[in-house]
């Protein structure tokens, strides 16, 4: 962002947002951490066709980007998640919604709510937590 006063930029320190590649990775870690990449790999090729080295790029990149850190064990190495995962969630829902509905939640809700896979169990949860939300607010 420009600052006019300074005359200088100024860099706000965000949060790294992850690919979808990254994400699958993520996800694997977050539900059996600490894993190697040889492990991590394994789990990938359940779901699709990826190379190990195209694994060991992806998280080697992931480390840069601070999303992920390693800890050297014996010739391998562990890694493990950053950020917790709603934590990551909440930062992907909040960028997708600014980007896509330009931050309106109702906007969002509606377009679920209109949407024909959104089932009567769903909108019944979704009610049960507004009514929840509810209660919260007038306590």
């Amino acid at each position: 962002m420009y600052d006019i006063n300074r005359n200088k930029i100024k860099m706000e320190k965000q949060k790294p947002i992850p690919t979808a590649a990254e994400l699958e990775i993520l996800n694997i870690l977050w539900d059996n951490e600490p894993l190697t990449v040889k492990e991590i790999h394994e789990k990938l090729c359940i779901s699709k066709d990826v190379g190990y080295t195209t694994a060991l790029k992806i998280m080697q990149n992931m480390t840069l980007k601070g999303l992920l850190r390693r800890e050297p064990n014996g010739k391998n190495h562990l890694y493990f998640t950053v950020f917790p995962k709603e934590e990551t969630r909440g930062n992907l829902l909040d960028r997708f919604l600014e980007s896509t509905f330009s931050g309106s939640a109702s906007g969002l809700v509606m377009q679920l709510l209109g949407n024909k896979k959104t089932s009567s169990r769903d909108i019944e949860e979704i009610k049960r937590i507004i009514d929840e939300m509810d209660k919260k607010e007038q306590s």
